[in-house]
C-alpha cells in the first residue's frame, strides 16, 4: 500500500508483507534488480517496513524500475 504523495516527487510505499526489514529490502532489490530504493528507516522508527522512491525520472525509467520490482516481488512469493 501506499498513500498518495502531496507536492513531492516521492513515494513512500509499504514494504511490510514482504517480512523484510526497510534496509534488507532495499539491499536485496538494488543486488538483484538494480533499483535503487531508500531504505524507510532512515527517517525514523516509523519509517520501517516502508521505503522510499522517487519518480524524477522519464516514464520509461518509471515503467522498467516497477518491472523490475515486480519480477523481484514475485521471485519471493510476496502477495501484493
Amino acid at each position: 500500500s501506499c498513500h498518495q504523495p502531496n507536492g513531492a516527487f516521492y513515494a513512500f510505499p509499504s514494504i511490510k508483507s514482504t517480512g523484510m526489514t526497510s534496509e534488507q529490502f532495499a539491499e536485496e532489490l538494488l543486488l538483484s534488480e538494480k533499483v535503487a530504493v531508500v531504505p524507510g528507516n532512515v527517517f525514523g522508527p516509523s519509517g520501517e517496513g516502508h521505503i522510499r522512491c522517487s519518480y524524477a525520472s522519464s516514464l520509461d525509467h518509471l515503467q522498467e524500475s516497477l518491472s523490475r520490482i515486480q519480477r523481484f516481488l514475485q521471485e519471493r512469493q510476496v502477495k501484493k
